[in-house]
């Protein structure tokens, strides 16, 4: 027995994407499997991007060394030292870390305890509880957000501070 409203969902997905390919194609030709190729690869977004991030749940007590090549989101509990030099890592509201922490960008709603080296930006939301350094080229700390520790701004200090931590 057929079912009209999947054959309903079939055709405005065939038309759509028909429609789509005659106004990607100049002059309404089919475009070629290099052009498709080449469309495809532009509108891919950067593979840490395309995935949603690592998660440690609220309940979650990790003690140790986190790294990894992928964004993160802490909402549980972290002790020890967290790498990731080349991702974000997001303190959700409720994080609670003592760790000193490397990576690209740091977001803090929660609260930290511990060294932070942004290698691009830190960023300290309203909800954000933090006692330690930070060293960064770019700090943003909302109105609201505590904060009890030096900040140095120095690109140089980034990168020297950043590879030490690393060794």
């Amino acid at each position: 027995m057929l079912d009209m409203n999947q054959i309903k969902k079939n055709v405005v997905r065939w038309s759509k994407q028909s429609d789509r390919e005659e106004a990607a194609a100049p002059g309404g030709q089919a475009p070629s499997p290099k052009q498709e190729t080449v469309a495809a690869a532009k509108s891919r977004p950067a593979a840490s991007a395309a995935r949603p991030p690592a998660n440690i749940g609220a309940s979650i007590l990790f003690k140790g060394e986190l790294s990894g090549d992928e964004d993160f989101v802490i909402q549980g509990r972290v002790e020890g030292k967290i790498n990731l030099s080349d991702n974000t890592l997001t303190v959700g509201e409720e994080g609670r870390i003592r760790a000193d922490i490397i990576a690209r960008v740091i977001t803090v709603e929660g609260e930290l305890v511990g060294d932070m080296y942004g290698t691009e930006k830190v960023i300290i939301r309203a909800t954000g509880r933090v006692k330690g350094n930070i060293t960064s080229p770019r700090v943003t700390l909302e109105d609201g957000a505590k904060f009890k520790g030096s900040i140095d701004m120095d690109p140089q200090a980034v990168d020297g501070a950043a590879a030490s931590e690393s060794a």
